[in-house]
């Protein structure tokens, strides 16, 4: 593997660049700290550009009208669009458009007609029904939410939480349990519309994240067509677990990105801010922590494009995602708190963006797979599948 990147991917990383500095942070200035999305008429332009440079649908595959990008250059794509107060959880604002619900590549094209289609074109959103209440970081064994057959329906009984976006979709995937007897093999996926009978949106959830929010979902004899079955009956783990690893790579990309801001930032105010007649640059403590942010961008930096190129390789990746993702975000949350604490004072306040990102990195630990299923994962194939 190759780490430095090709003359293409340069090109490319300048231009996201210089569209972040030139078009996100002077619009982002005039928003709310906690803002996640801009005005529709920006939203509207910038998306044009974005059609306009040929980067529109990063993570949509080329023949559903996606950029088309390998996943080395969309590793390094997604740290530059990273690099703002919002990044974590919307960078750049989602101008660049959204893979939406992946797992729907996999529908039949009556399914795609209807959910996936819709979904790309903007007209409707969808939502990820794996986590309950009882768990989500082992859904193999977590999914109490059950379906049982019923002539040519399914009915659904059971409950999600911490689902992002339901109350405003028009459908979602929803794991549920179709064979009690078997673990991984007995969850199946099913597309459900939120206008059907005996679905409720029953509580919000309110989280760390700026101006978002989950919900807790309910399913009362909730039935379901057996034509909206997504994929195979007894293979919804699968379908949810194989574009999760996947996911993981920009995932981390995301934090590594944030942490280069952050460290920039440190640096720069480190040059300028004075103490005791001197600049705070010239203090060993202060040096020693942006050697170890730096020590940690690089590590989280190689891992992710690690990973990244396994995958484009048609390696299994499934262990180096995993590293990726449980690195790149306690480095991150690590490199953000450091930067905080160069800043002072001014790093707590929302005039600078440290302390949403430093709430919002938290989550990173938990989100895609907590870290320490993240570490059984890498043991069990490091040590043995039996590891249990």
């Amino acid at each position: 593997m190759h780490l430095e990147p090709t003359e293409e991917q340069r090109q490319i990383v300048a231009t996201v660049r210089r569209f972040v500095r030139e078009e996100i942070l002077p619009l982002e200035a005039k928003l709310d700290p906690d803002a996640s999305e801009l005005a529709r008429e920006d939203f509207a332009r910038l998306t044009g550009k974005v059609r306009q440079m040929g980067f529109w649908g990063l993570d949509i595959p080329a023949e559903y009208g996606g950029a088309g990008v390998d996943l080395v250059t969309r590793t390094l794509m997604a740290v530059e669009m990273s690099q703002h107060r919002a990044g974590l959880y919307a960078p750049c604002y989602g101008v660049f458009g959204s893979a939406g619900l992946a797992q729907l590549y996999e529908a039949t094209e009556e399914q795609k007609q209807k959910y996936l289609y819709p979904m790309l074109r903007g007209e409707k959103r969808g939502f990820f029904g794996l986590t309950e209440p009882s768990g989500g970081s082992d859904p193999a064994r977590a999914i109490r939410t059950r379906a049982v057959e019923d002539g040519g329906d399914w009915i659904i009984n059971g409950s999600k939480v911490f689902i992002s976006g339901a109350d405003r979709a028009h459908f979602g995937l929803v794991f549920a349990r179709t064979n009690a007897e078997r673990g991984r093999g007995g969850i199946t996926c099913f597309i459900v519309d939120t206008d059907m009978p005996g679905f409720h949106v029953r509580r919000v959830v309110h989280t760390l994240r700026s101006s978002h929010y989950a919900t807790e979902l309910q399913f009362e004899d909730l039935r379901v067509p057996a034509a909206n079955v997504l994929g195979e009956v007894g293979r919804g783990f699968a379908i949810a677990n194989d574009r999760l690893s996947r996911q993981r790579i920009p995932y981390a990309a995301a934090c590594i990105g944030v942490a280069v801001k952050a460290q920039e930032l440190a640096i720069a105010y480190a040059k300028e801010r004075e103490t005791f007649g001197a600049p705070l640059a010239t203090r060993q403590a202060v040096q020693w922590m942006i050697v170890d942010n730096e020590i940690d961008i690089r590590t989280s930096l190689w891992l992710t494009l690690a990973a990244a190129h396994k995958a484009d390789s048609g390696q299994p990746y499934r262990m180096e995602a995993g590293m990726a993702k449980l690195v790149a975000s306690e480095a991150g949350g690590r490199v953000v708190d450091r930067a905080m604490q160069i800043h002072g004072g001014y790093g707590m306040t929302k005039d600078l963006p440290f302390e949403r990102w430093y709430r919002e990195m938290r989550i990173r630990r938990v989100g895609e797979g907590p870290n320490e299923v993240q570490r059984h994962v890498i043991a069990r194939d490091l040590l043995g599948a039996g590891l249990r």
